[in-house]
């Protein structure tokens, strides 16, 4: 299955007091790399998009949990008394917590139509523990989209 990766794409604005002069400082995101917990890394400029869009996708070779983690790359512009905006020299990474992913492979079985559904659990989705962690997969790469 398709994993859908996307980011809000948000520019930042903070705005301070510096010796009694307003300034205001924005991070602007530009790039987006997201570790996929299994040595599988993607780099892109594009925050992608929730689904149905498929602009920054991956998908996984084994079952179990994997750790997704996003690292934003902001540029930063500042602004003193409401003036024009002027770039900052250099870049800012922010990397977010990790989301817990639980990769499965689905397979289509017979039910039986009697026995009701209890949905207040889920059986497809273990606990975690040691022997549902995901494995690294052996023919990991790194996208730059």
């Amino acid at each position: 299955m398709i994993n859908v990766l996307y980011a809000d794409p948000t520019t930042q604005t903070l705005e301070t007091e510096l010796l009694g002069v307003p300034v205001q400082v924005r991070a602007i995101p530009i790039q987006y790399h997201s570790d996929l917990g299994d040595g599988n890394t993607i780099t892109t400029k594009k925050p992608g998009k929730p689904y149905p869009s498929e602009q920054v996708t991956a998908t996984y070779t084994q079952e179990g949990w994997y750790d997704i983690t996003l690292t934003t790359t902001f540029a930063g512009q500042f602004s003193v008394d409401g003036g024009e905006w002027q770039d900052i020299d250099g870049t800012i990474e922010i990397a977010s917590d990790p989301v817990p992913l639980f990769s499965k492979s689905l397979e289509s079985r017979l039910v039986n139509p009697d026995i009701p559904v209890d949905e207040e659990t889920d059986p497809w989705i273990p606990p975690r523990n040691p022997d549902t962690e995901g494995h690294r997969d052996p023919a990991a790469t790194h996208r730059e989209l």
